[in-house]
C-alpha cells in the first residue's frame, strides 16, 4: 500500500527497531556461543548462552509476521525520485530479502533445536510446539543451514544500514528519517 506518506507509522517505526535491537542481539549472542564456547570447557554456561539466544531470537518470528501484514496494511512512504527504476526494484527486492530471511532464520533455528532434541522457548515464558522430534539426519541439514542462513542474514543487515547510512550523509533524502522520525 503506497500513498503519499512522507513517514513511517509509529507502529512500523517501533517495530522495526525492536527487531533490529533483538536481531543483532540474537546474531551477537549466537556468534559468540558458536565462536566462542565450548560444552567440553564451558559446559552448563554454553547451554544457558544458547538458551538465551533461542529465547531472543524466536521472537522474531511473531515479530516479522506482524510487520509484514502492519506493512501491507499501512501506506508506506514512496521512494525518493532522485532513485532510478533500477535502484528502486533493487530496494524493494532487498527488503524483501530481509522479510524471508528473518522467517527462514528462527524457522532454521527451531528446526535445529528440536532435531537436536530441545526446546523451542520464546522469552522463557513458552515453547514453539515442537513440529519434528529428535532426529540426527535433520539435524546434520538444518545446522548447517541455521549457521550459513545466520551469516547471509548479518550482511544483509550490515548492507541494509549501510544503505540507510547512504542515503542520510551521501543522497541526503528522507529515507532514514522515514524510520525515525513523525511528522
Amino acid at each position: 500500500m503506497k500513498n503519499n506518506a512522507q513517514y513511517y507509522t509509529k507502529t512500523a517505526q517501533i517495530i522495526h527497531w525492536l527487531m533490529a535491537i533483538i536481531f543483532i542481539v540474537a546474531w551477537l549472542i549466537g556468534f559468540y556461543s558458536g565462536n566462542f564456547l565450548s560444552y567440553e570447557t564451558d559446559g552448563s554456561f554454553k547451554g544457558d548462552v544458547i538458551t538465551l539466544h533461542k529465547n531472543i531470537a524466536t521472537t522474531i518470528i511473531f515479530l516479522v509476521v506482524i510487520r509484514i501484514f502492519w506493512r501491507y496494511t499501512h501506506p508506506v512512504p514512496e521512494l525518493p525520485d532522485s532513485m532510478s527504476p533500477s535502484m528502486k526494484v533493487m530496494a524493494h527486492l532487498g527488503h524483501l530479502a530481509l522479510y524471508l530471511i528473518l522467517l527462514a532464520l528462527p524457522i532454521t533455528g527451531c528446526l535445529f533445536s528440536w532435531s537436536a532434541g530441545h526446546p523451542a522457548p520464546v522469552l522463557y515464558l513458552f515453547n514453539i510446539p515442537r513440529l519434528i522430534g529428535e532426529n540426527p539426519q535433520i539435524l546434520s541439514i538444518v545446522k548447517p543451514l541455521h549457521i550459513y542462513i545466520s551469516w547471509f542474514a548479518g550482511f544483509l543487515v550490515i548492507g541494509h544500514i549501510l544503505m540507510a547510512l547512504k542515503h542520510h550523509f551521501i543522497d541526503k533524502d528522507n529515507v532514514l528519517k522515514s524510520m525515525t522520525r513523525q511528522k
